[in-house]
């Protein structure tokens, strides 16, 4: 168990290293006007996106494995998993909405402002501090 573990934070410290640089990439790409640039960005937020995707789906195999496979978090007492699990959700949506992103920006429409993005960039941020504390603290 301790080895699935180990793999499930692994893969879920580089599934956030992707979710922190993505936006920033945003960022670069909602001030760059220039078409050259704009097509390097472009290209790296897609290949970012598509590995960060990949490392998403294996950290949730690890996750459900320790929770269906081991019961790690099942039982009373437990309501901090309940909790975990839909901050969870709110990660898989935030990295959906990153791909909506995506897609905004390589069919060249109407995007927001570099300050927009650069405050969608912190909300990942928060959701990794709550799911951290849910886990390590377990309120309830």
């Amino acid at each position: 168990m301790l080895w699935i573990k180990t793999l499930h934070i692994v893969f879920i410290a580089a599934w956030f290293a992707g979710l922190f640089y993505l936006p920033r990439i945003y960022v670069n790409l909602a001030q760059q006007h220039e078409p050259a640039v704009r097509a390097v960005l472009l290209g790296m937020a897609r290949r970012l996106f598509r590995f960060t995707t990949v490392l998403a789906v294996i950290a949730i195999v690890f996750g459900l494995w320790l929770y269906v496979g081991y019961g790690i978090g099942m039982g009373p007492g437990n309501g901090w998993m309940h909790a975990k699990l839909f901050f969870v959700l709110l990660i898989i949506g935030y990295h959906h909405a990153c791909g909506v992103m995506l897609r905004k920006f390589e069919q060249g429409g109407k995007t927001r402002s570099h300050t927009f993005y650069r405050w969608f960039n912190e909300i990942s941020v928060l959701l990794l501090f709550i799911v951290v504390a849910l886990v390590v603290v377990k309120p309830f």
